[in-house]
């Protein structure tokens, strides 16, 4: 490497390293966006599932519920829909 070379270089790197670091800042300030929209999609998530199992709660109670008589309504919708006079028996408390 003769002494032009090195002349000429030595300005070029001095010129790449504040390149490099607003390059590195940007890419940290990308990546820490990208984070918080990942935590908020996260916590958006865990609500959801949150809400479906209280949902899935209040299903399990219907259903195990005894004095819920759900056979006898699905009949009674059927012979709704085949327009027979619904034969509702609720003992339901």
């Amino acid at each position: 490497m003769d002494n032009g070379t090195l002349a000429l270089m030595i300005p070029v790197l001095a010129l790449l390293i504040p390149i490099i670091a607003i390059w590195t800042s940007h890419q940290q300030k990308i990546e820490k966006i990208r984070a918080e929209a990942l935590g908020e999609v996260s916590n958006q998530a865990a609500a959801r599932a949150a809400a479906l199992e209280d949902r899935v709660r209040v299903l399990e109670a219907i259903v195990t519920d005894k004095s819920y008589d759900v056979a006898s309504q699905i009949e009674a919708l059927r012979d709704s829909a085949r327009g027979e006079a619904p034969a509702i028996e609720s003992r339901r408390n």
